[in-house]
């Protein structure tokens, strides 16, 4: 089932992702979606006659501590850790350019 996806859909996935993709990585991508739904029609094509959809939901639990939902800290015993501050904020100190 080669070539099913177009080029235009390649082109619209990448918009969608916000990428500038290369001719090869346009390539390369079409290849692995293709794939994809080659592996997908493979599954589809498996009998599952009689087999029950199953689904398994476990508790979860924090082995390690007992959540339990509380308040947070008072603000103003959070702003007195900041080292810097300004008003009722934290002041971050820039550190990228």
């Amino acid at each position: 089932m080669a070539n099913r996806i177009s080029d235009e859909t390649i082109e619209y996935v990448g918009i969608l992702a916000k990428l500038e993709l290369s001719d090869s990585e346009k390539e390369a991508a079409k290849t692995d979606m293709e794939k994809m739904l080659d592996y997908i029609d493979t599954l589809n094509e498996l009998d599952t006659t009689g087999i029950e959809p199953m689904s398994h939901v476990f508790d979860v639990s924090n082995v390690f501590r007992e959540d339990v939902v509380t308040n947070g800290d008072d603000r103003e015993e959070i702003l007195t850790n900041a080292p810097q501050r300004t008003e009722d904020s934290f002041k971050v100190p820039r550190t990228i350019g």
